[in-house]
């Protein structure tokens, strides 16, 4: 996995140099991608295409369906503003559980907890993340989450226009 992350970051450094040289900027946020960012990223990855409305409405039932399955394994949810957050918005964010981000955006593309590569992803704002920054899951378009125990702690992208 360490090697497919390093593999994954050096495209983007070369992706960067084929398109005048100048490397992503990386952002730092609070907020992380939808489950239809990740969704629709991974489905041109792997077909070519973007999904079919009948595709992108598969994707959303079967969300639900597993949304639903977890608020009921987990009822406190019911009384608690994260359920908004899971139900409507569909949207990583900083303090989630890795249950939930995998609930919304499935596993990893790649993980590591090798802090020299968490370095490189994260740049300048590798000082004061890497305390709380024990391990790294990179999903499609450059979104980096970084967790510490459970809970997720920070979110870099690279790539991305202005948030």
């Amino acid at each position: 996995m360490t090697r497919r992350l390093a593999l994954a970051l050096c495209a983007l450094v070369l992706a960067g140099c084929a398109t005048g040289g100048i490397t992503p900027e990386v952002q730092r946020a609070f907020e992380g991608p939808s489950s239809e960012d990740i969704f629709r990223a991974r489905f041109v990855r792997g077909y070519a295409r973007v999904p079919t409305f009948d595709e992108s409405n598969r994707f959303r039932d079967e969300l639900e369906e597993r949304i639903r399955e977890h608020v009921k394994r987990h009822p406190e949810l019911l009384t608690s503003p994260k359920l908004s957050q899971l139900r409507f918005h569909q949207r990583v964010v900083v303090g989630m559980p890795r249950e939930e981000i995998i609930l919304l955006l499935g596993q990893p593309d790649a993980l590591t907890s090798d802090a020299t590569i968490m370095e490189a992803a994260a740049k300048t704002f590798w000082p004061v993340m890497k305390s709380r920054a024990k391990e790294m899951w990179a999903y499609p378009t450059g979104w980096m989450l970084y967790f510490d125990g459970d809970l997720l702690t920070d979110i870099t992208v690279t790539g991305q226009p202005p948030l």
